[in-house]
């Protein structure tokens, strides 16, 4: 494990980056955030002894975010599953706070992806036309009274 310093305002990764590591803030702030539309979404601010990236480790899939420093910061990094295992061993509280906030992430993902497809399937049914109907556009009624 290695620790990194970074000037305030400093990319650490982007979207899209295949890098694997993962960090720990040691001093600084990062804040978390992706870009849809060339439209900036803020996803968190992290502060010391908070971590990001670590999904790198256990997936080869890009980066789905940017990290940027707020202020100057200094980080240590985690390159590997193996620095990661040898770390959390010696550092078992923060195994278990690694443990609590994962799953945290995962209930506000899985939120997020609920919603997101109950929108959908609303948008889907209000949007859906009218089928198998025996309705013949000269059967309807003329709106006299409107």
């Amino acid at each position: 494990m290695s620790k990194v310093s970074f000037p305030a305002g400093q990319r650490i990764f982007k979207e899209g980056d295949r890098n694997t590591a993962m960090y720990i803030i040691l001093k600084g702030n990062v804040e978390i955030f992706f870009t849809v539309n060339n439209s900036q979404t803020k996803l968190a601010v992290m502060n010391p002894g908070d971590f990001f990236g670590e999904m790198a480790l256990f997936s080869s899939k890009p980066r789905s975010a940017t990290a940027r420093t707020i202020i100057t910061t200094e980080l240590a990094v985690i390159e590997s599953k193996q620095q990661l295992e040898n770390f959390l061993v010696k550092n078992p509280k923060f195994g278990a706070k690694m443990v609590s906030i994962m799953a945290e992430r995962l209930a506000k993902t899985n939120e997020l992806l609920i919603s997101s497809m109950e929108n959908a399937t609303a948008k889907k049914i209000e949007y859906s036309p009218i089928r198998n109907s025996n309705a013949d556009i000269d059967d309807i009624e003329p709106l006299d009274d409107l």
